[in-house]
């Protein structure tokens, strides 16, 4: 897999065009970068079942670019529906099927560039936008900038599990390095 950051290094001084909130999306804030976590999966890894998880790393990072998408829609004003039940947020057997772990893989860096861009428009942080919430429950109101604060700490979460996963099965660090701690 390819290196991430299209702008040199995950390095969080590299320089203006640079904050903290780009940096928790794409970079290399309080983890390391998602690309590199990333970094030297292959499919069956990726496909692999593993005791006492109830998903699997191709199931954590499609659910990841699931999100990370619906925030795209949202902070574009595209009301996109939130799902009716936790289980739409995650692959089908049919959905696993149609998309291999390299095309995951590329989706999610396109939105999580598109996510680290819309963290540089500092312009946008205070627009508010519509972020529908679950069936029965009032639409929420969210600053851009509030919404993609949530989607760091939403991939950071996931993220962690797929470093976990790694590390259960000998994986990690990963070729481009790592913490190993």
């Amino acid at each position: 897999m390819a290196a991430w950051n299209n702008r040199g290094t995950c390095n969080p001084y590299m320089g203006a065009n640079v904050n903290e909130l780009e940096q928790v999306l794409i970079g290399d804030s309080a983890h390391t970068p998602p690309a590199q976590i990333l970094d030297g999966l292959t499919s069956e890894a990726a496909h692999r079942a593993y005791p006492g998880s109830p998903r699997t790393i191709y199931e954590e990072l499609w659910h990841i670019v699931f999100w990370q998408q619906m925030t795209l829609d949202w902070i574009r004003d595209l009301e996109t529906a939130y799902p009716v039940h936790a289980s739409e947020g995650f692959p089908t057997p049919e959905q696993t099927a149609l998309e291999s772990w390299d095309q995951l893989c590329q989706r999610f860096l396109a939105t999580n560039k598109q996510a680290g861009d819309a963290a540089l428009d500092v312009a946008r942080f205070d627009v508010e936008v519509r972020c529908p919430s679950r069936p029965g429950t009032p639409t929420r109101l969210m600053t851009v900038r509030e919404q993609l604060e949530s989607l760091g700490a939403h991939n950071a979460y996931h993220f962690g599990r797929i470093v976990l996963l790694r590390q259960m099965e000998g994986l990690w660090p990963p070729p481009s390095g790592g913490f190993s701690w």
